[in-house]
This record gives C-alpha cells, structure tokens and sequence, in this order.
C-alpha cells in the first residue's frame, strides 16, 4: 500500500497574501487533494522581528476564502503540531542537541563584521562567497576562550568536504550540486534563534509531508535541507520548485513591492472561483479552456502539467473569470454579492429583481453605481455620441414615444411597433433613441427587461425631458 500523499503550505506571517503566494498554495492543496491526500498549514512565524498576528489571521481568512481547506493547522492539531513555529522550540532544541553530539554541527564565534571581511576578501579574489570555516576545527579551548569574550555562539552545520547532492526535482526534473559549494550553513543565530530552513525541513518531516510545492527562489535551500534531513536519519520529502510569478514590469510579485493582495482582490469584489480558475492556469496547462468548477480542481490538476517558464499575471484575465463567475451566480448569491452597494429600503425582491436584470452587465459590486440612477435617480450627462443619436430623432419621435407609452406601458414590443406607425421608425433607428433616452446609455440588458423595471414617473420624465432639449 503507497503511503498517503501529504502536502503543506507554510506562510510567514510577514505581509498580505498576494497571488504568487496563493497559488503555490493552491497548487498545494490540489496536489494533495487530487490523490485523496491530506493539506496541513503550518505558520512560520520563527523570526521573531517580523511579522505579526493580524497577518495570521488575514492570510487564514484568504486562504479559507479560496476554498483551500486544511485537515491540520494552527486551528485544529492532528497530535503532530503545534502548527505554529514559534510554539515549538522545544523539538528544535533536541534535534541541536542531537546533531552537535554526533558531530554534524558546531558553535560558531564569528562576528558579523568578521564575517563580512571574509565575505569581502573571497569576492575580491574572485571566489564565491561562503563560510571559510574559521571555527570548524577549535577545540575546547579555543571555544571556552571565544565565549570568555563574551561571544554567544551561532550553530553551523557540517557539510561534507566532498560529494554530490543530488534530487529530483518534481517541476524541474534532475538536480545536482557539490557539497563543497554549498559551505558551513548556520542553523541557529546566536541569538538562539532557529534558521528558516531548519524548521522548514524539519517540520516538514515531523509532520509527514511527502511532497513540498514551493517558489523557485527556495531551489538553492534544497541542498541543504537534504544534508540536514539525512544526518537527522528523519524522512525526507520530496521537492517541487515552481517558476516565481511576475508582475506587468517583470518583477516578482512579492510582499514588499505591494504586489495586488488576495485580501485586495476580494475587496474589490472579485469572486473566489474566479480567482481560483484564473490561477489554476498560471504556469499550469492541465486545466481547460472553458470554466471548471471549484470542486473539479483537483481532477485537472497534475504535476506533469506545471511549466518551468516563469508566468505573468494577467489582469485582463483575471477579469475575463470574474466575468464567467458572476454570470454563473444564482440570484440569491448574486443579492449577497451586490448587497453592500444596493440602496437600504429595497425589499428582498426588489433585490432579487435587480441582481437578475443586471447581472450581466456587472463585473464588480461598486459597477451597480452605474445602473441604480436608471433605476431610481437622475441620468448622467450623455456622451457627444449619444445626445447625437437623440438630437438626429428629434423632439417629434419623443412626443410620439411618449404618446404610445401612455397607450400601451412598458411592453416594449407594443412600444415599437406603436411607435413604429406613428413615425416610420424601425429597427436601430427606431429603439437606439429610446434605450439612450430612457437610460442613458446605448447598451446593457434588453430594453424589454429594464423598461418595466423603471418607474412610470421616471420614464415619462425622461421622453418629456428629450422631446424638450432635443
């Protein structure tokens, strides 16, 4: 029996998330799912400088918001947590203790200033830059005399003098670096706290993580890890590192660019299965052309489908979903979706009315601002176009609009063809002046749903008012 797939997304608390974020998670989530596997969250919030709690809980609503549900986090423990890294100290410090003794790490007394002029003295020489292992080899005294000094101790791994790390990648295929490359790496400040990489390896493992789904810019961390995984003789999962996603200008999107937040998008009314399908696609070409239900994610998803290409967001796109979402909203989620922006006295089917007339013509709630004037106030100025359009039928065609309307209401069909007899008027010619003077506006829904959606008092008002100016 193959062991059961587990995956994680494992956020910093450190800013909003933003869309490159959330779609490693969801790719996260979908590679679980998709195998009848499990999803934890884990929180890492080790630095203890950054960061705060209000992003916990922001980056929990977002997530939830999108659907990606976890079976454990910092919510609900499966007796494999704490899911938050700054509640297990604890377990880092046995596993220091345990490499220090058997000889895979040891304190190291450099200063940072030291540091730097080994940095600045390997550049110079044209060497790449990495720890020079001044305090590999001090012996008990050398150690008793640095802290004697007052010096507090990072801890740094032992890497090997020589060999190949090797991995297979799962978006990138077959990886290999020299160990000698790689330098002694340090895996607790000496300020006592613990390295990202550390607690991300460790807890991954701890937690029975098969598969790891991260950005491209932790492929240089996988050597690492893997070197500290097998001297911990603890499971080691394997790696998957997707191409960061970029901005308009190229850039990554990322926290401290201000790149546009999945909070930020919500706001603006973007809906979560749009958002969802839009990043099912980015650097993933599984899924296809047409819209696919949240709950069928996992089933286009596959691993085998991620690109190696770095892909671009899109806004055009992203609103070309929102568009397919809001259309395939019922009534009722399209009152909720609206009802912030809808007038406070509106009956519950007033509401429902409005949502199913304009539905379609709508991309965010703030978009209702457009319509609620046709429905219920004054029309904005017209465009140079349209008065145009008005001024070319003449007050004689509104006087007669009017007339017929008196006669035969707001069947639009009986208003046409009323209309058409009292003027000779057909087709575009004869319904374009109606619908831009009856709404303001030369598109939208069918003048035969929206006219008798308009009061009575509004409508007449209207043809007496373009029959006067034009």
């Amino acid at each position: 029996m193959e062991p059961i797939t587990v995956t994680r997304f494992a956020p910093s608390p450190t800013g909003a998330l933003h869309l490159g974020n959330a779609r490693t998670a969801l790719f996260s989530f979908l590679l679980g799912r998709a195998s009848g596997g499990r999803f934890i969250l884990r929180i890492e919030d080790s630095d203890r400088g950054r960061g705060g709690p209000e992003f916990i809980v922001s980056q929990l609503a977002d997530l939830a918001w999108l659907g990606l549900s976890w079976d454990a986090g910092p919510d609900r423990d499966d007796g494999r947590g704490p899911y938050r890294q700054s509640e297990r100290g604890p377990i880092y410090d046995g596993l220091y203790e345990k490499l220090e003794f058997e000889g895979y790490a040891y304190p190291c007394y450099c200063t940072p200033l030291e540091l730097d002029v080994a940095r600045r003295a390997q550049l110079a020489a044209s060497q790449p830059p990495r720890y020079p292992g001044t305090c590999r080899g001090l012996d008990s005294a050398a150690r008793a005399a640095r802290a004697a000094e007052g010096r507090q101790p990072a801890l740094r791994f032992r890497v090997p003098d020589a060999g190949v790390i090797e991995f297979e990648d799962l978006v990138r295929g077959p990886q290999s670096v020299a160990a000698a490359t790689l330098g002694d790496f340090v895996l607790r400040r000496a300020d006592g706290g613990p390295m990202f990489f550390f607690c991300n390896a460790v807890d991954d493992s701890l937690m029975d993580v098969t598969q790891v789904l991260r950005g491209d810019d932790h492929l240089s961390n996988t050597p690492r890890q893997l070197l500290l995984l097998q001297a911990l003789k603890m499971p080691v999962p394997r790696y998957g590192h997707l191409p960061l996603l970029l901005d308009a200008s190229g850039a990554p999107l990322s926290k401290r660019r201000g790149s546009t937040t999945v909070g930020e998008l919500r706001e603006r009314g973007y809906l979560a299965a749009a958002v969802g399908n839009y990043l099912l696609r980015l650097g993933h070409t599984g899924a296809p052309d047409q819209w696919v239900e949240p709950a069928e994610f996992a089933r286009n998803f596959s691993l085998d489908r991620l690109g190696r290409a770095p892909a671009h967001f899109d806004a055009a796109q992203l609103d070309h979903w929102q568009r397919e979402a809001v259309r395939r909203l019922t009534p009722e989620q399209a009152v909720h979706w609206l009802d912030a922006e809808l007038p406070a006295d509106w009956s519950g089917q007033q509401r429902l009315e409005f949502a199913g007339l304009l539905q379609g013509n709508l991309l965010f709630p703030a978009d209702t601002a457009d319509w609620l004037p046709v429905l219920r106030g004054d029309l904005p100025p017209l465009t140079a176009e349209d008065s145009s359009v008005l001024a070319e039928a003449g007050p004689a065609f509104f006087e007669a609009a009017l007339t017929a309307y008196h006669e035969v209401g707001a069947d639009v069909g009986a208003l046409g063809r009323e209309l058409k007899q009292r003027t000779g008027r057909k087709g575009a010619a004869l319904f374009m002046p109606l619908r831009i003077a009856l709404t303001g506006r030369h598109d939208g829904p069918e003048l035969a749903a929206l006219l008798p959606a308009i009061p009575a008092a509004l409508v007449r008002a209207r043809l007496t008012g373009a029959a006067r100016a034009h």
